[in-house]
């Protein structure tokens, strides 16, 4: 990596990262993630992505990213690394260079204030309804026939709520649901003290995110380990 960001910049990048990952933690029920050699890693546990690795220092110590990804890459079990970072192709060439496989799209942390976060309603023949479960809030937006047509988490840390999971079925795209679902969950956590709304926004979720206001942070890359011979 040829250059550094500033260290108060990278410092805020990893208290974002620490932040969303407890909502994100708090959505999945994951277990409580270690954190060792400038990584946040998650044991999840599932087909192709036993766990992952989320880097918190990839621009401010770009030594230390190479170490990550050789351990990552070194890893029998399948184990994904995300890397937050201002430098993605800087990034990227490592991530490769230690014999990693990136991912063809980016994702992107973005950040809201909740206070003013549009809110529109959901029109025939669907309706909106949020409910809360301890810490998380859902939404759902169903048609008049039952099917759930979108819906959404949001976790409800502190002043922070992370939103999770938010998905518009198929047949119920290209309707502004997804709206709905973001604006009735930003409501929701904002009624129950939140003020900053923090998400991992997948390409095309960005889309969305940045109509209704929100600011990307950091540019995400994300890679896996080598493919490894059947045993």
């Amino acid at each position: 990596m040829t250059s550094h960001a500033s260290p108060r910049t990278d410092a805020a990048i990893a208290d974002l990262v620490r932040r969303w990952a407890r909502g994100w933690q708090a959505c999945r029920g994951w277990e409580t993630p270690q954190e060792t050699g400038g990584g946040l890693c998650f044991a999840l546990g599932l087909p192709g992505r036993h766990s992952e690795v989320f880097a918190l220092r990839a621009d401010d110590d770009p030594d230390s990213l190479p170490v990550l990804a050789r351990e990552v890459a070194a890893r029998t079990e399948p184990t994904w690394l995300t890397v937050p970072t201002s430098r993605p192709e800087d990034v990227e060439r490592t991530l490769r260079a230690a014999g990693l496989r990136v991912r063809d799209t980016r994702e992107a942390f973005m950040i809201r204030d909740l206070a003013d976060h549009p809110a529109p309603g959901a029109a025939a023949p669907y309706r909106c309804v949020t409910t809360g479960d301890g810490r998380v809030l859902t939404a759902e937006v169903r048609h008049e026939s039952g099917q759930v047509a979108a819906s959404g988490l949001a976790a409800l840390v502190g002043e922070d709520a992370i939103a999770d999971k938010i998905e518009t079925h198929p047949d119920h795209r290209r309707r502004g649901l997804g709206s709905v679902v973001m604006g009735a969950l930003a409501a929701g956590a904002a009624a129950r003290g939140a003020r900053t709304g923090i998400l991992l926004a997948s390409a095309d979720g960005q889309r969305l995110y940045t109509a209704l206001g929100w600011t990307t942070r950091s540019a995400v890359v994300m890679a896996t380990g080598p493919e490894r011979p059947a045993a």
